[in-house]
């Protein structure tokens, strides 16, 4: 297994990881349209200036190969990550996924997964997050038509 490290975005890692979420095959596993760079950057300068996040890059042997951030949607703390096609499949999501929980300690943490991404629901299964239920979700500008997963975390805070 690659060892791995997360470390908070910077403004230069956003070409790397604008790139990463315009993977088409990404995007319909996903069930999530790519934003057009203007609406990825507008996003993450948003995102960046908002203390409620914990935004970090995934660094595999040095090199950017996605991100993973805890976040406030509505009235849940959550998490998505998202990684390069290329290193799927080589558990850098799961130590992503480990590390976060033991930086962010806020709980319960939830996610919500297209039902059809079977590996995202795996790494989160692995790293103590529990399904609670699914949910249809209609298609909007950003979003797929698709059931999602819904999973939550209620595990200690490191």
């Amino acid at each position: 297994m690659m060892q791995i490290e997360i470390r908070p975005i910077q403004l230069e890692d956003l070409s790397a990881l604008f790139e990463i979420q315009c993977d088409p095959v990404a995007c319909a596993l996903a069930a999530v349209n790519p934003r057009s760079r203007s609406d990825f950057d507008a996003h993450w300068q948003q995102t960046l200036s908002d203390p409620s996040v914990c935004g970090r890059t995934i660094l595999a042997a040095g090199e950017i190969v996605g991100s993973i951030s805890c976040f406030v949607c509505g009235e849940d703390v959550c998490v998505g990550y998202w990684l390069r096609r290329t290193h799927w499949g080589r558990g850098i999501a799961t130590q992503a996924l480990e590390q976060i929980l033991k930086e962010d300690g806020r709980r319960p943490l939830h996610a919500r997964v297209a039902q059809h991404n079977t590996a995202s629901v795996r790494v989160l299964q692995k790293c103590g997050f529990q399904i609670v239920g699914t949910q249809y979700s209609a298609a909007t500008e950003r979003y797929q038509e698709c059931v999602e997963v819904l999973l939550q975390f209620n595990g200690p805070a490191d």
